[in-house]
């Protein structure tokens, strides 16, 4: 007997990848035909860094390249949200959890009055520029990029999924991978139902027409998990 669920197709790095595919799995059923396509790695960079009292984080990813770069010696981390706060605790970091994404990340620090120097440890591709934003508001600010996202081609099992008819379940989660997956998958037969975590992220894989295409609320995973559910009923 043929499955008519749209096969989850999930592109983020591997990580990340696994874990998102447990917490759909944990939500949706194991037996979900899923299939996993990571299209970034994630690098760190050996760099040196300027000295700050404070640290910004947008990803776990950053948290992750600049402890193996400087001590966390406690310092406090403004962390862009929950997962990244954890990352930052384990790491011995005094992680802030900020509110989700980057622009409400910039306005809580601003409107806690910090002590700067602060640093922005992030990767080499950014979807908002918090140290730009925090600088013109007088707080000093330094950003230091930390890894690269280097691309990585669809495999082919992805490949045939997309050229297949059947629909395909895509969680999006940045502009980054919009743009790459929206690359690799320009003469899809199979219809698109794309989860975006933000507008700009939808914004960045527009060309795609998405048979069906939802916005998460919040820039969280368990928003996504909310919003892959409103695609499947329709």
């Amino acid at each position: 007997m043929t499955d008519s669920r749209p096969t989850l197709l999930v592109t983020r790095p591997a990580a990340q990848a696994r874990r998102f595919a447990e917490s759909f799995a944990a939500r949706f059923g194991e037996d979900w035909p899923k299939l996993l396509a990571p299209m970034q790695q994630i690098v760190a960079r050996s760099v040196q860094v300027p000295e700050a009292r404070e640290l910004v984080f947008t990803s776990e990813n950053a948290v992750a390249a600049f402890a193996a770069l400087s001590p966390a010696a406690g310092r406090r981390a403004w962390c862009v949200g929950a997962r990244t706060a954890v990352a930052a605790a384990r790491a011995g970091f005094a992680p802030v959890t900020g509110p989700g994404d980057g622009a409400a990340l910039a306005c809580a620090i601003i409107g806690a009055a910090p002590h700067p120097p602060l640093l922005v440890a992030r990767g080499a591709h950014q979807a908002f520029d918090i140290a730009h934003v925090l600088n013109l508001a007088g707080i000093e600010t330094f950003s230091a990029c930390v890894y690269t996202q280097e691309s990585l081609p669809l495999p082919a099992a992805a490949k045939a999924l997309l050229a297949a008819h059947s629909p395909l379940l895509v969680p999006l989660f940045s502009p980054r991978s919009a743009q790459l997956f929206a690359q690799a998958a320009q003469r899809a037969r199979a219809p698109l139902w794309v989860a975006a975590l933000s507008p700009a992220v939808a914004e960045s894989c527009a060309d795609l027409h998405p048979a069906r295409l939802r916005i998460a609320v919040s820039a969280n995973a368990e928003s996504m998990l909310d919003t892959l559910a409103k695609l499947v009923a329709g």
